[in-house]
């Protein structure tokens, strides 16, 4: 499966308490139909423990708007079903997709992860940018 190209002045990067979310979002035209107002978009997200202690991902809540401003929240256990924990150093990289009804929106949101000391915390995913390549000029 081929998909849109990567573009990265619409990725995303923040560190909280030493964990690193990367984002990169792309363009999927083999599951979109632009026609019927059906928008499709990849994100590849990398979460980097760059902390001195072990971190497990427990939950993940996401914040998608649309180009109109409709909002819809995603919350739940897990990323891509796996919770993982990441040792000093370790990274987990996955790959998720998310529907739009225009052609251009924004995904922002939060990982709740746990240390080894049993206490959570939420680590930032700043907002990225999801984009149909023939929007931008």
């Amino acid at each position: 499966m081929t998909a849109g190209k990567t573009n990265e002045s619409f990725s995303s990067e923040a560190v909280t308490r030493g964990i690193r979310v990367r984002v990169r979002p792309r363009f999927d035209p083999q599951r979109s139909q632009p026609a019927q107002g059906k928008w499709f978009f990849l994100y590849q997200v990398t979460i980097r423990n760059e902390s001195a202690g072990t971190v497990q991902l427990l939950n993940r809540h996401w914040v998608i708007t649309d180009g109109v401003g409709r909002v819809e929240e995603v919350q739940g256990p897990g990323v891509v079903g796996e919770q993982p924990i990441l040792e000093p150093g370790d990274a987990f990289e996955y790959t998720s997709g998310c529907p739009l009804s225009t052609d251009v929106g924004k995904m922002e949101g939060s990982y709740q992860m746990i240390d080894d000391d049993g206490e959570p915390f939420d680590v930032d995913i700043a907002p990225f940018v999801l984009c149909e390549p023939s929007t931008v000029n």
